[in-house]
């Protein structure tokens, strides 16, 4: 019997090291290497079973010869969530064989919205089995009766044994697969707890050679860090096809998924839902709800920001106090901290404001993160009118991008965005010079600098 020997993985990356390191080699990462026993026979066993495999099926093949078959995507009856998964207007939804990867904080609803879209997947006739590793199989009854789910096709499990939820995959052959959550899922071949980083690379692969083998999609639940990220060894967004990421404040009702990875569509679209006594409801016109509770005041401009395909009116609102010199704060939510720095070098270099001595406090109301510059107008605009005590004139948003020495450049798609802020009932908008005309009923005041645009605070 050949004894077991010891590897080392990185919970952060997910390199394995024969031996254990104070700093990972491969990501820098201190203190992050864990042990984990292998069996050495068995990874002989393995590869010989592989390598047989190989030689029986593996084949290359010009490319000109593949078939060109176009497999059409799986609709999951939530308009918001087949936007972030991508595809075309016509063909949005899951893609056959992929798998998927949710995060987000405890409580923020992922079950939830998992098991909307396994309800209304079952109830297209699509065979789904959704397996909870952490409620029992009558808990997860009363979710579904308080969210309405009852679709004869949805099968639920209560398991936490991988080779138990595959066993009932061959038995069920579901074409889509919910597995909440995969930090909770183990082999019991491993001598590893659930969570640790080696259940976690050998369950994900698993699944993610079922999915790719008998083409069933598969979703993955995931928990975060308290920074923010998937809780495990970043291997596991590698290893899947599309991650996507469930933000929002456990306390308000707003709730967004946003994709930062999509092999199959782009990362640039965000989904918008609404917490509600049902579940979640989407929220369709994005505007209305970000904006709802604007009022004119001092320290918070309207400014329409473009998101995909979709284009919203978001509020950005700032606050200046006077702090201490040498040591003032500089807090933002929702906003790139770094954006916001150079925001307020150039309005202290080009607009005359003093900041040195001011804790400046930015936020994106309705928790979007907005991160493009031509959010850079607004945010100036909303710095200065906090500073000075003045706001905009009423029904006034702003679009544009500030440069280093103080010019506002143009931005992409502005018809989208006159046509956003007109529809929501601007009637002007502060920007660069566009040889765009705003539709009618809708004024636009060209800045060149910042200087001037801060002349329209009153």
């Amino acid at each position: 019997m050949v004894r077991p020997t010891h590897h080392f993985i990185c919970r952060q990356c997910g390199a394995v090291h024969p031996q254990w390191t104070g700093k990972c080699p491969d990501c820098g990462t201190w203190d992050a290497m864990e042990q984990h026993a292998v069996d050495r026979s068995a990874n002989q066993d393995q590869q010989r079973g592989s390598a047989l495999v190989l030689d029986q099926v593996a084949k290359a093949t010009p490319i000109t010869e593949l078939a060109q078959d176009i497999v059409p995507r799986v609709p999951t009856t939530i308009a918001e969530l087949d936007r972030v998964l991508g595809g075309s207007n016509g063909d949005q939804g899951i893609v056959p064989g992929s798998v998927v990867l949710l995060g987000g904080d405890p409580g923020i609803g992922k079950s939830t919205l998992m098991l909307q879209a396994a309800d209304g997947l079952a109830s297209t006739g699509e065979t789904v089995l959704y397996v909870s590793s952490e409620e029992s199989v009558q808990q997860t009854q009363l979710r579904a009766r308080r969210l309405g789910a009852a679709a004869e096709n949805l099968f639920v499990l209560a398991d936490t044994n991988l080779a138990r939820i595959l066993d009932q995959v061959r038995t069920v052959k579901p074409a889509v697969l919910v597995v909440d959550s995969i930090q909770m899922a183990y082999k019991g071949d491993l001598d590893a707890g659930p969570g640790s980083v080696a259940q976690l690379r050998a369950c994900c692969s698993e699944l993610v050679y079922l999915s790719k083998a008998s083409g069933v999609a598969t979703f993955l639940v995931g928990h975060v860090t308290k920074e923010g990220r998937l809780a495990g060894p970043r291997l596991l967004e590698h290893m899947v096809d599309t991650v996507l990421y469930f933000e929002g404040d456990r306390y308000h009702s707003h709730r967004i998924v946003r994709a930062t990875k999509n092999r199959f569509g782009t990362t640039l679209e965000v989904g918008l839902f609404q917490m509600t006594e049902r579940g979640l409801s989407q929220v369709s016109d994005s505007s209305s709800l970000l904006a709802a509770e604007y009022r004119t005041m001092s320290g918070s401009v309207i400014c329409p920001v473009v998101h995909g395909s979709r284009c919203m009116l978001a509020e950005l609102q700032a606050l200046t106090v006077t702090g201490i010199l040498g040591a003032v704060k500089r807090k933002v939510s929702g906003l790139d901290p770094h954006r916001l720095a150079m925001l307020i070098a150039v309005l202290e270099k080009r607009g005359g404001l003093r900041l040195a001595d001011q804790d400046v406090f930015a936020s994106s109301a309705g928790g979007v993160k907005i991160a493009e510059p031509a959010a850079d107008l607004a945010i100036a605009l909303a710095i200065a009118g906090a500073h000075y005590n003045r706001g905009l004139e009423p029904g006034t948003s702003a679009i544009g991008e500030i440069g280093l020495g103080g010019e506002v450049r143009a931005v992409q798609q502005v018809e989208q965005r006159y046509a956003e802020a007109a529809r929501m009932g601007f009637t002007q908008i502060v920007g660069p010079p566009s040889i765009t005309q705003p539709p009618a009923g809708c004024e636009l005041l060209t800045v060149k600098k910042v200087d001037e645009a801060l002349q329209l605070l009153s």
